[in-house]
């Protein structure tokens, strides 16, 4: 049994991330079902992911929507002056035209499901009004200095469905970025918002200290590249007082390799795998 504590100042922090080893659904069942779909965040609970994800994009028109790339190429179908080029330019009424589960069906045939075709692009009113208290939400800001403002329109949405401030049902939101400065500024905006600064460079040789007492200002975790995980990095997280999610663990010897250097939980596309894993 762990219960670290980082920042003092949040309390809400042990029912946000309890003792228990937490499995966190990349992008939902991602692997199984078009990534930030219905259809995906549906199979993650089924599955018993304890999170899903959401990453967040801002309209032209400043909705905040649940797409993980800048683009729209990769995922969307549709018009090509709606659903091609960057999320940022498109206006809400423009994305409503976007399909985004037949991309799926092409590119994994062996997991293809008709129903999956159809699938829309997802506003995240949309996502906390369908899963309400059923779900807790792993949320990251995406490109925020292309999005000026996404932070607070975050925080409208969290407000407005009872997700943050007095007398709302802490504990079921943390807010994650590779931006340090959107980070902080969530911080200054929400002071007890569990927040988890995520990693993909390599953390150089003697580095590693200043940056873990660094991110301990403003954070309550690391969400570190399965590629640049160590031991080391655990132990001196753990030290802080901070959990640690690496992403994104899909292979069963490195779910064993991972929980063998005693991390917090873990983000993966497959969620029932990581279960089976855990149940042994």
């Amino acid at each position: 049994m762990r219960t670290r504590l980082a920042l003092a100042s949040l309390p809400l922090l042990a029912a946000c991330i309890t003792d228990d080893f937490q499995v966190i659904a990349h992008r939902g069942a991602s692997f199984e079902a078009p990534e930030h779909t219905i259809a995906a965040y549906d199979l993650a609970l089924e599955q018993g992911a304890d999170w899903i994800e959401q990453d967040l994009q801002m309209t032209r028109d400043g909705h905040l929507v649940v797409v993980h790339d800048d683009s729209l190429d990769r995922t969307a179908r549709g018009p090509v002056a709606d659903c091609r080029g960057l999320v940022r330019e498109k206006s809400l009424a423009q994305l409503a035209r976007c399909e985004v589960g037949g991309w799926f069906n092409a590119e994994h045939p062996g997991r293809a499901q008709a129903s999956y075709v159809g699938s829309r692009i997802l506003t995240l009113d949309e996502v906390l009004t369908r899963y309400g208290s059923r779900a807790r939400y792993y949320i990251e800001t995406k490109n925020p200095a292309e999005a000026p403002g996404m932070e607070d329109s975050l925080l409208v949405l969290l407000r407005k469905h009872g997700l943050e401030g007095p007398g709302s049902d802490e504990g079921r939101v943390i807010v994650q970025s590779f931006s340090p400065a959107s980070l902080q500024r969530m911080r200054a905006l929400a002071p007890r918002l569990a927040l988890v600064q995520l990693r993909d460079e390599r953390v150089m040789p003697g580095t590693l200290d200043a940056w873990l007492d660094s991110v301990a200002t403003y954070a309550v975790g690391i969400g570190p590249s399965r590629e640049i995980l160590s031991a080391a990095m655990v132990e001196g997280a753990h030290a802080r007082g901070l959990v640690v999610h690496p992403y994104t663990v899909n292979a069963e010897p490195t779910m064993e390799f991972v929980l063998s250097l005693g991390v917090d939980g873990m983000f993966t596309d497959l969620p029932a795998l990581a279960r089976r894993v855990l149940r042994r």
